[in-house]
């Protein structure tokens, strides 16, 4: 009988995340479960989250940026507030491997979903401003959007939306996504997914999930049809 996968150490991340123990760990642990998991999950706290992150950006804008017109900071303001931009922080942050999912969610590719992982991480600043306030939940937002302050202006492109947009730009039909295969044990099933834009080019990628494996895909055709 195979083992089950260790838990990964979410009390220690989180520590790591924010600077110090969780005074409510329950609080984050409501942020990182998702609605296929739980009644009590992350909504409610996204919903806050995603209005202290625009006040800490807004702020962080208006300070750094003393000379530029308001529709150049609404261009930045929106750029690393977007849900893509949140995903990719998410992302670096280690969020995935913590997030709680129900079984469905995460066959569906829920921890590789943008929209998941961007609400995930405003609902861990809304539990971080619920504990400690705006100044923790400004450390780290500055901590986490880094140097994107100064250099994100416009919303990074997602590579399955940026390979229909190449193939709107080139008058060809859009990108066409097939699951050619699905193996390995019911815990540790592998999706591949073959991409096709008609008259360009087709590639394959294999993923945890159906969507994981479409973004690797699309990213894989994108790479041949832009070098």
């Amino acid at each position: 009988m195979k083992a089950a996968s260790p838990r990964p150490d979410t009390a220690g991340w989180l520590k790591d995340l924010i600077g110090r123990a969780p005074k409510n760990p329950a609080r984050f642990e409501q942020a990182l479960t998702h609605g296929s998991a739980k009644a009590l999950n992350y909504e409610r706290l996204e919903f806050l989250g995603d209005r202290i992150l625009g006040l800490l950006i807004s702020e962080w804008l208006f300070d750094r940026f003393t000379d530029e017109p308001e529709g150049k900071l609404s261009r930045r303001f929106n750029a690393l507030v977007s849900g893509e931009t949140c995903a990719e922080v998410a992302r670096i942050a280690g969020v995935p491997t913590h997030m709680v999912l129900g079984k469905q969610a995460r066959d569906d590719g829920a921890a590789d979903s943008d929209n998941v992982l961007g609400d995930v991480m405003e609902a861990l600043i809304g539990a971080l401003y619920l504990e400690g306030g705006l100044e923790e939940a400004r450390t780290l937002v500055r901590r986490l959007w880094g140097n994107r302050v100064d250099t994100q202006t416009s919303a990074p492109r997602h590579p399955k939306s940026y390979l229909q947009e190449w193939a709107a730009a080139n008058k060809r039909k859009p990108p066409e996504y097939v699951l050619t295969d699905r193996s390995g044990p019911h815990h540790a099933l592998r999706f591949t997914v073959t991409v096709a834009i008609k008259g360009a080019g087709e590639a394959s990628a294999t993923g945890a999930s159906k969507q994981e494996a479409e973004t690797a895909a699309a990213k894989a055709l994108l790479e041949k049809l832009t070098g």
